[in-house]
């Protein structure tokens, strides 16, 4: 019997630590999906195109890039949270603030504006 009481410990302590385990929660929320932006910027090489995307997945990360001209001067990622309808989405890394936006829903298309009515993104 003695042996049999260190196997069941062991049972139980496992069964302890592996039903204590959580599975990372996922969002089920219309900002995921991929964003971008696009416009003309005036650099210091001349005038070039400046692409932005937002990739956000349902883990509340996502990954964020940066094309100018043809090449990718920025690729990292990003954690993004919702308090009501205002998204927050922080870089860490990046020498970047966080940035606050709604969605707004048109017959044309939808958009990530800032808090101040800017266009930040539109969804692809």
């Amino acid at each position: 019997m003695q042996r049999k009481v260190p196997f069941l410990m062991l049972f139980f302590l496992t069964a302890l630590t592996l039903g204590g385990c959580s599975s990372v929660e996922e969002a089920d929320d219309p900002v995921i999906g991929i964003w971008s932006r696009a416009a003309i910027s005036d650099l210091p090489e001349g005038r070039t195109s400046v692409r932005e995307e937002w990739i956000f997945n349902d883990a509340y990360l996502g990954r964020y890039h940066r094309y100018e001209g043809n090449e990718l001067r920025i690729k990292t990622d990003f954690g993004w949270e919702t308090d009501g309808n205002i998204y927050t989405i922080e870089y860490p890394g990046l020498d970047r603030e966080a940035d606050q936006v709604t969605i707004k829903q048109s017959q044309d298309n939808t958009q990530l504006l800032s808090l101040e009515g800017e266009v930040l993104a539109l969804r692809e």
